[in-house]
């Protein structure tokens, strides 16, 4: 390759000005639709829109009542994508997910018959009340996008996005999800009550009957599409790390690794989780390239999911939170 060719080459993987402002633009539609139903969770919207560019799954936990299934289906109702939605129950099996092969008595053969997962956008509803079985089930379809049924593989079609629900403050016909089922999701976040004045507003909106989820989502325009969802991820994958960003990664995920009060520090899919969201927050801020406040910024949502404190560390009443604040303010800012 030649210079001017390789030149050339680099300019394509780089993002410009338009499409910037093409990622821009949809998520200021996405956040005011939102906003207008929505109180307060203006981070949780931002990270949804996040793990969408970034091509993972998201896994949203907190308090009943804080929104968050809501948020989903609006999310979806934007999306002109094709959208399925499970509420999760203990009797629920793998093939009530992927799917079973049937027998159709006209074409004397088996057909398959695919499960809700086979969509664009899977909303999997208080995912902890699955057995470990059934959890089991969404593992090959988060990891690789296909799902296997007999043997036989079926790819699930692009984008595919999952969005889960759980409530990790109930203890009884709960099934918490193992280390490595949570280290499937890209990003997690937990939601949190609302303040006094954000408590006050939505009040006010029920007051005045704004809160019908059901009326509101139907007279919702899409302002996405599948082919639209998967050029932005294009976009997004194209915003700049310089090599000491890359370096900047890696030293926060080698910090977790290192860190006193940690037994299991962050795998590797916590590297690309901390690169791909860092990328996508400077296209949001309309930047072509990452600065340590997109890292920072991204950081707890991609990791505090994927360590394991000491148990002298939970004894002592540390906390996840805090000790991801102190490995942030600790390692080296290029």
């Amino acid at each position: 390759m030649t210079d001017t060719e390789m030149i050339d080459s680099i300019s394509q993987r780089r993002i410009g000005n338009s499409e910037l402002q093409d990622i821009s633009r949809v998520f200021e539609d996405v956040r005011d639709t939102i906003g207008t139903f929505i109180v307060g969770n203006d981070r949780l919207v931002e990270l949804v829109f996040i793990s969408l560019l970034s091509e993972g799954h998201i896994l949203i936990e907190g308090f009943p009542g804080t929104a968050k299934t809501t948020c989903a289906k609006i999310v979806s109702a934007l999306a002109d994508c094709e959208f399925k939605r499970m509420q999760c129950a203990v009797d629920i099996q793998p093939a009530d997910i992927i799917g079973i092969h049937t027998w159709d008595q006209e074409k004397k053969e088996f057909r398959m018959r695919k499960g809700p997962i086979f969509s664009n956008i899977f909303l999997i509803d208080e995912i902890n009340r699955l057995s470990p079985k059934s959890q089991s089930a969404f593992l090959e379809a988060m990891s690789e996008c296909q799902a296997t049924v007999d043997g036989i593989r079926f790819g699930i079609a692009k984008p595919f996005f999952a969005i889960a629900t759980q409530n990790p403050f109930e203890k009884e016909s709960i099934f918490p999800l193992s280390e490595s089922q949570r280290d499937r999701f890209m990003f997690s976040i937990q939601t949190q009550h609302l303040v006094g004045e954000d408590e006050l507003e939505l009040i006010r909106r029920e007051h005045e009957g704004l809160l019908r989820a059901e009326k509101f989502i139907g007279t919702l325009a899409p302002v996405l599409s599948r082919q639209m969802i998967l050029q932005l991820i294009e976009y997004a994958a194209k915003v700049h790390a310089e090599p000491h960003m890359q370096e900047y990664i890696r030293d926060i995920i080698m910090a977790t690794r290192n860190h006193g009060d940690i037994y299991f520090g962050s795998s590797s899919r916590g590297s690309i989780a901390l690169l791909r969201g860092a990328k996508a927050c400077a296209a949001l801020d309309n930047r072509s390239y990452i600065i340590p406040d997109d890292v920072q910024k991204i950081a707890p949502y991609a990791i505090q999911h994927r360590i394991i404190l000491t148990r002298e560390a939970e004894f002592s009443g540390v906390t996840i939170p805090r000790v991801m604040q102190e490995i942030i303010e600790s390692v080296e800012v290029p």
